[in-house]
């Protein structure tokens, strides 16, 4: 098996094209006070806890649910090209550990196409996540994002 179609096997892919230009979509994907009011899912509220936005900077998220209950999610940043990459690592615990995220910005001038990569350590791992609808839960991420877009360019 080439590289390739190895790493395509532990990838999970997820595209948006969201109704925004590229800066605005990087800034609300990069700056702690624009994170806060779109990332998780509906119903859970965000703080970002620590985001050191450079290559070999830390992030941390912790997401509080209705009742209480906390979802932490960190990572370390590895590769940033202003407004078109970022790669990081990033443990949703207990839901998904060890990944590395990639987000792709491309600028379509009044429009942003996202395209967010999750790599996973294995074949295996990455289908045992799939299963579970990993995707499904940042797709409603993606929604969150997408609403908090047209808030901020209408």
């Amino acid at each position: 098996m080439t590289e390739k179609k190895e790493l395509m096997n532990r990838t999970l892919l997820l595209q948006r094209t969201f109704n925004a230009p590229r800066k605005l979509v990087w800034e609300a994907w990069t700056q702690p006070e624009h994170i806060a009011a779109w990332w998780g899912p509906r119903g859970m509220k965000t703080a970002v806890v620590e985001l050191d936005f450079r290559p070999g900077g830390r992030w941390k998220y912790i997401m509080t649910a209705p009742d209480g209950s906390e979802f932490p999610a960190k990572g370390v940043f590895s590769e940033i090209i202003e407004f078109e990459k970022i790669v990081s690592s990033a443990d949703f615990a207990p839901v998904t550990e060890s990944v590395i995220i990639v987000a792709l910005f491309e600028d379509l001038g009044d429009q942003t196409k996202l395209t967010f990569s999750v790599i996973h350590a294995s074949e295996e791992y990455c289908r045992k996540q799939e299963n579970m609808g990993v995707m499904n839960g940042w797709g409603a991420n993606f929604d969150g994002l997408e609403a908090y877009l047209a808030r901020m360019t209408n």
